[in-house]
């Protein structure tokens, strides 16, 4: 039953995950809700583990949950499941697009997608955002006001901002071009020296 479980929920999220990996993360939060098979804060490692592996983050994801939930089987039918949805759709469109490809109706429906894609992607950058910065259960168990806050983590997000975008001094066109796979690994590096 629950390999069946696995393969609808993951399923369900690969149908409406529109615009990537990162717009899977509002369906991937309702799940950990309704099924209770990770965390939120589980569901950050899943994402900082699989934004720095190579492939997909919404595969990774899926075969993470999957594998934690179920072993080899779980972790399998859960990609499965997450990959089936897009590939019957772009089997299917590209059956048909040489028919609809001047169609208005299917022009304007793609691009009343964008702004869906857009959001869905808004939302999962604020919800990276919130389980990276704020510690809202820290703070409802003391309730001060500066135990709301990861201080350690807005310092290293700011640093990574700063190393990231801030030009050179003396050359304000150029920026500091470091591989992201640097960035990764310093990243990595710092937060088990702090304590991340």
């Amino acid at each position: 039953m629950i390999y069946l479980q696995l393969f609808y929920e993951f399923f369900k999220t690969g149908l409406f995950t529109i615009g990537g990996g990162l717009a899977a993360i509002p369906l991937l939060t309702e799940m950990s809700e309704k099924t209770g098979w990770f965390t939120g804060a589980q569901l950050t490692d899943m994402i900082a583990v699989s934004e720095s592996t190579p492939g997909p983050l919404a595969i990774n994801m899926a075969t993470y949950v999957g594998y934690t939930t179920a072993g080899l089987p779980g972790g399998i039918i859960a990609s499965l499941g997450m990959i089936m949805p897009p590939l019957i759709i772009v089997l299917t469109i590209a059956r048909l697009l040489s028919k609809f490809r001047e169609n208005i109706i299917v022009d304007s429906a793609f691009y009343g997608l964008r702004p869906a894609s857009v959001g869905l992607i808004s939302a999962a950058g604020l919800s990276v955002l919130m389980l990276s910065l704020v510690r809202l259960s820290l703070w409802e168990e003391t309730g001060k006001l500066s135990s709301l806050f990861d201080y350690k983590a807005i310092i290293l997000a700011v640093l990574l901002f700063a190393f990231t975008n801030i030009p050179f001094v003396g050359t304000p066109k150029k920026k500091l071009n470091i591989h992201p796979i640097i960035i990764i690994a310093c990243s990595a590096v710092v937060g088990i020296i702090f304590n991340f």
